[in-house]
Formats: C-alpha cells, structure tokens, sequence
C-alpha cells in the first residue's frame, strides 16, 4: 500500500528551528512548446488542504477544487522560464531558473524563504538559500505536492490561452507535449513562436 505526502521533511526541519519552508516543484519539461512553470509553496502547518497529492495523481477536477483552497490558507509564488530561456540554456536550466524565480518571488529579508524542499535530485545552481532535493517529491512532501498542483494548472492555463490564437495544434489538451496530432499539426501548419526550436522534433522541421 502506497500512502500519499505527508509533512515529515517540513517537520524535521521545524524542529531544527527553521520555520519559513517551501516546496518547489515544475511543470512543463517535456512538452514541444510553452513556457516551463515553476511554484514555490508555503504551507501553513495548522491549515493544510486536506487530499493534497502529486498533481499527476489526481484528476483535473481535484486539482481545480484544491487550487483556491491551497492559495487561501498558504503562500504561493509562480513563476516561469520562457521559450526563448529555453533555447538559450537548455531545458533543465530554464527550469532550475523558474525555480529560483518562484522561491525569489516569496520574499526577501527577513520574509525570505529559509529552506527549499526541491522536488528531483538537483538544486538549482542560482539557489542562495539552503535546499534540500527528494525524489519524487511530489508524492513525498505536502509542500511540493502543493507546488506541483498549482504550477500545474497556471502552465496549463497558458497553453489553453495560446491555443486560442494558435489553433490546429491541440495545445488546450495536450499541453504542448508531442502528442499524435502535435506533430502533425507542426508538419502540416509549421512551427510557431512558442516552439521550443532547441527540441528535436521541432528542430528537424526547420
């Protein structure tokens, strides 16, 4: 039997004296267009939503039930990495550097973040505040699993708006991942500026 997260490595790290935790999760590392989104989340440890969970593991309508409840009772930052940050310097950098991002926009000075709960196995390079890396973390830590709920649903809202004035590409339910009908639509209509031009499907096309 697999339980869910659980706030063991929030826990921990309260009884060493450091209060001001997040967790940090991305989205969007695989997809063919579309910015990568990052949170950061967090929690207030007396008022957690209850059936938080790896964003992977529950249904849309769970995620969009738990959204409000997860910015009402924490503190939520969302940040991005663009197409173009993409191309420049690789994917896994864009994503460590919307991760920054997300960490950086809950505070500075005395509001600063203490310690980062960084979902994977690697801290993002730029990171100035002490981290700590789970693997799976989403489905470890109620932090990240709020993180990775409401990166989720902000990155997936941008695709559906792009794909408003990009239409044929399916990006409103895909993503922008490479599905069937993706590639498709980038052989027969062509590549748009929110292609990732570094990536190789789309890069064979130009």
């Amino acid at each position: 039997m697999t339980s869910g997260p659980d706030f063991t490595f929030e826990q921990d790290l309260f009884a060493r004296g450091i209060l001001r935790i997040a967790g940090v999760d991305e989205v969007g590392r695989g997809p063919l267009a579309g910015p990568v989104t990052a949170a950061a989340v967090i929690l207030d440890p007396a008022n957690i939503p209850d059936g938080l969970n790896d964003s992977k593991a529950l249904s849309r309508k769970k995620r969009e039930l738990l959204e409000p409840l997860i910015f009402a009772s924490a503190e939520v930052s969302i940040a991005h990495a663009t197409v173009e940050e993409i191309d420049e310097i690789n994917i896994l950098r864009a994503s460590h550097l919307a991760m920054e991002r997300a960490i950086a926009g809950l505070g500075a000075g005395l509001n600063r973040v203490d310690h980062a709960l960084i979902d994977g196995n690697m801290v993002p390079r730029g990171l100035i505040i002490p981290a700590t890396t789970i693997i799976k973390g989403d489905a470890r830590s109620l932090s990240i699993a709020a993180a990775s709920i409401v990166a989720k649903i902000c990155r997936d809202r941008i695709m559906v708006e792009l794909a408003q004035h990009y239409p044929g590409y399916g990006w409103d339910t895909n993503a922008g991942y490479g599905s069937k009908s993706h590639i498709s639509a980038l052989q027969n209509i062509g590549v748009t500026p929110h292609h990732r031009r570094s990536f190789k499907p789309v890069h064979n096309m130009l």
